[in-house]
């Protein structure tokens, strides 16, 4: 028998990543979860607009669920949608962590007190390896944020593909999957999308230590 599962979904490559390997090994997954800010309007994690992920979960031909918290108030609300999503039958969450311990310590800790089983389909694998297999797999995204202490502007809106994870190796002062918050993406088309997404990239616009590109996605 199938877990029936839950993904936490950011709109990134690391979620969706996670996603894709966790249906591959025969997981079920019924519905992606994002955690936006107060107001509903964006993504906690990544900044992009809540119809941006709306858009890729309905390409993907996944109902989406969106809880609303302040970080303040973040573990109480998520703690709170997963548990009613095990009233409904899934008993499994999946994440898309690769290496930090506290947020695996995090996840575990979470679901354990809700009763679902964690799966990280990434876990401890090699960025290079990681990244090869993103493109490979024939995934397309778009850097739609950034640190500007780490990554000039120009990296904005550029496509991960095999160029990119090339010049970013060059570099050697950049994780090569952002783990540290040197950038982050989204995700329009790949082998789980039943269509690609048309993007309508808009302007570049400023956050806490960072810049981020407002994208329309359909």
């Amino acid at each position: 028998m199938k877990d029936k599962a839950f993904c936490c979904l950011s709109g990134g490559k690391d979620s969706i990543m996670s996603f894709y390997r966790a249906v591959k090994s025969g997981v079920d997954v019924k519905c992606f979860l994002n955690m936006a800010t107060e107001d509903g309007l964006r993504s906690r994690s990544h900044g992009l607009s809540s119809c941006c992920l709306s858009a890729q979960a309905g390409a993907i031909g996944l109902p989406l669920v969106r809880g609303r918290a302040s970080w303040d108030g973040y573990e109480a609300e998520f703690k709170k949608i997963i548990s009613g999503m095990k009233d409904r039958g899934l008993n499994t969450g999946i994440f898309g962590d690769i290496d930090l311990d506290v947020h695996r310590e995090w996840v575990e800790r979470v679901c354990a007190e809700t009763g679902i089983k964690p799966v990280l389909p990434l876990w401890l694998m090699k960025r290079d390896e990681l990244m090869k297999e993103f493109v490979d797999s024939g995934f397309e995204a778009v850097v739609c944020s950034l640190n500007t202490d780490m990554m000039g502007e120009e990296w904005l809106g550029r496509r991960v593909d095999a160029g990119f994870v090339k010049e970013l190796t060059a570099r050697g002062d950049i994780d090569l999957c952002g783990e540290k918050g040197e950038y982050h993406t989204f995700v329009y088309n790949g082998p789980v999308f039943k269509r690609p997404l048309k993007l309508d990239i808009g302007e570049k616009r400023p956050r806490k230590n960072g810049v981020f590109l407002e994208i329309r996605a359909e």
